[in-house]
């Protein structure tokens, strides 16, 4: 039955109940006199009686002045006779049959259904779940086999995370495999990595590849308006990995409740803290916690007490990074397992294409992909449909409908060939993957490099070059049109926060030398930086300004430099990009080597 229908139910019952327990306590009885047998007859023979109502020997009559009287007669044989000579309507009725033990149960039945009421919404509020006075229960949900089961199979780009996670599962399979060695089970493993790198779903993977007992909650849900709560709550939890030992709990979102002590806000009895002092004691207290196992998740783990990253507590700290390219190309072939792919689909061109992307970034990649090729009625996903779908994710969608001027059209179509130019000349640089003015978001056009392979080190070079295309849209407009605009706004932002980098962090300044200047203060408890510590004099700070800018300008110059020799060709690129709005790679070179520009690619 439908809950809502069963609650409906039951309240229009209890509704019922109360309205005719309110009908017999309220019911208005009619005053009766009680009037002695000789005062009766009296009353009979002045005639003054109008009726009576005869059951054995009680009597119920009325007056003829309206009154209701009562009496109880012996045996006369004479009062009927005398009665009826008076003219008295005499109405007879039997006597009751119902013996005392019913009349009792009639009088009694409605404080019974009221005490019935009251016991069942007591229960009610003491029971279990979500039930009123649950509060210290734990709301751990223990996964059941009848739900979608999640493998390591289904999990890829991490696969040193997977080894981890996969031997406490053997471990539990087969422990005297390890304890003939002399190994003991780890008592907790902590996921750490950026969002959407695929924690959770390794836990939901452990869940599925596990045959023991498996209990998932969430941080969030340990602490809650009433004192105590929380620490009641990690006692039951363990109880309850207690009794189905051995067991594995995952905790998600674990810094909700292990952030890092003595912050100084909310004092010494912080219902976070006394939650967390409960969870430090029943993972590594006096009392064991033998065959229970404790997986925890999180995206800061700066903020995490120190006692509860220790060994003891989290023995194996997990780090699930953002993948690399081979790992992206195995996260976008499990994502398109069920998607049909059209022949064209180059899966290693789309990982090589999206650096930085995490998990749920490529999984986002692949929804809009298929959702792109259903719009348009096609049976399979086209490499077409993952490009558009990767610009819509990174940039935007296409704003076609924008009323963009010719003057600001053939500003944007100089600004890119710009960055392009400027791109293909210096050496070391990314290849071009792509340079469009179709405006996507807030920006008016987009020029996309690809890197060739993984870079987990820039050198000072690549860094110098970065900034010189930065700034080659800036010098385009100003070349061609004898004016700046704003559209190098962003432009500039990102040079001069990289140039700043380069002195203050990475010790890239020959003035300098290899220093760092700037300490970051972050407060624990919030977990975020808001304010920045200048450990350096004013001197430094004007020279840190100097050396800032004169790494952008020395930029500047380079990139003008090369535009100013290549004038005939920026003037090519720009027009090509007003002709077809979008170039490809191999359309670029050709421009730069001196043909023609190809016709584009059908879309």
């Amino acid at each position: 039955m439908n809950p809502f229908f069963k609650n409906l139910a039951l309240w229009l019952v209890i509704g019922l109940i109360m309205v005719l327990v309110f009908n017999i306590f309220n019911q208005s009885q009619p005053q009766e006199k009680e009037l002695i047998f000789s005062d009766f007859m009296a009353k009979v023979t002045k005639g003054e009686v109008a009726e009576v109502i005869v059951k054995g020997a009680d009597i119920k009559g009325k007056l003829t002045s309206g009154e209701i009287f009562r009496t109880y007669a012996p045996d006369d044989k004479d009062m009927i006779a005398e009665l009826r000579q008076k003219g008295v309507r005499i109405i007879a009725k039997p006597v009751d049959g119902n013996p005392w033990y019913i009349n009792m149960l009639l009088s009694w039945l409605p404080m019974l259904l009221f005490i019935g009421v009251w016991i069942f919404f007591m229960r009610q509020m003491q029971g279990g779940g979500m039930k009123a006075l649950s509060f210290g229960k734990s709301r751990a949900r223990l996964q059941t086999d009848k739900q979608t089961k999640v493998t390591f199979a289904d999990v890829a780009g991490v696969d040193e995370a997977k080894e981890e996670l996969q031997e406490i599962i053997e471990f539990l399979k087969d422990p005297p495999r390890f304890q003939k060695l002399g190994g003991r089970i780890p008592k907790g493993v902590l996921l750490m990595g950026p969002p959407g790198t695929g924690k959770t779903l390794l836990a939901r993977a452990i869940a599925g590849e596990a045959n023991t007992p498996f209990f998932s909650i969430s941080g969030s849900d340990f602490v809650e308006m009433f004192v105590g709560v929380g620490a009641s709550r990690v006692r039951d939890l363990f109880e309850q990995g207690k009794k189905h030992a051995p067991c594995i709990i995952f905790v998600d979102e674990i810094d909700a409740v292990g952030r890092h002590r003595g912050a100084g806000l909310g004092g010494g009895h912080d219902e976070r803290e006394q939650t967390l002092n409960q969870l430090l004691v029943e993972m590594d207290g006096f009392e064991s916690n033998v065959g229970v196992i404790l997986v925890a998740a999180t995206n800061r783990p700066d903020v995490l007490d120190p006692a509860l990253l220790r060994p003891g507590r989290f023995d194996r700290q997990v780090v699930v990074g953002r993948p690399d390219i081979k790992g992206r190309e195995g996260i976008l072939r499990v994502h398109t397992k069920q998607i049909p792919l059209d022949a064209d689909v180059d899966l290693m061109l789309l990982a090589r294409g999206t650096p930085g992307f995490s998990g749920a970034d490529l999984a986002n990649l692949v929804n809009e992909s298929a959702l792109l090729a259903a719009r348009h009625n096609k049976q399979s996903v086209t490499m077409t449909d993952f490009e558009n779908a990767k610009d819509k994710v990174m940039m935007g969608v296409e704003r076609r409908s924008i009323v963009i001027s010719e003057e600001d059209r053939k500003l944007t179509a100089y600004h890119e060939a710009g960055h392009a130019l400027v791109a293909k000349v210096l050496p070391g640089t990314d290849p071009i993957h792509k340079v469009t003015i179709i405006p996507r978001g807030r920006a008016l056009g987009m020029t996309q490099q690809l890197p060739i392979d993984e870079k987990h080190n820039y050198a000072k070079e690549y860094l110098l070059n970065q900034i010189a295309i930065m700034m080659g849209g800036r010098v385009a407009e100003e070349l061609v049109f004898g004016q700046i605009t704003t559209g190098a706004g962003n432009d500039i932002e990102r040079a001069t926060d990289l140039a700043r980098k380069m002195v203050c962090e990475w010790g890239m300044s020959e003035k300098l030398g290899p220093l760092t200047f700037g300490k970051r203060e972050e407060m624990i408890f919030l977990g975020r930086e808001i304010a920045q510590h200048k450990d350096y004099s004013e001197q430094t700070a004007v020279e840190i300004d100097q050396e800032v800018k004169g790494i952008v300008m020395t930029n500047y110059d380079k990139a003008k430099a090369l535009l100013i020799e290549r004038m005939g060709i920026l003037h090519a690129l720009a027009k090509a990009l007003l002709e077809t709005e979008t170039l490809d790679g191999l359309q670029i070179d050709a421009i730069v080597n001196g043909a023609a520009a190809p016709a584009p690619a059908p879309a």
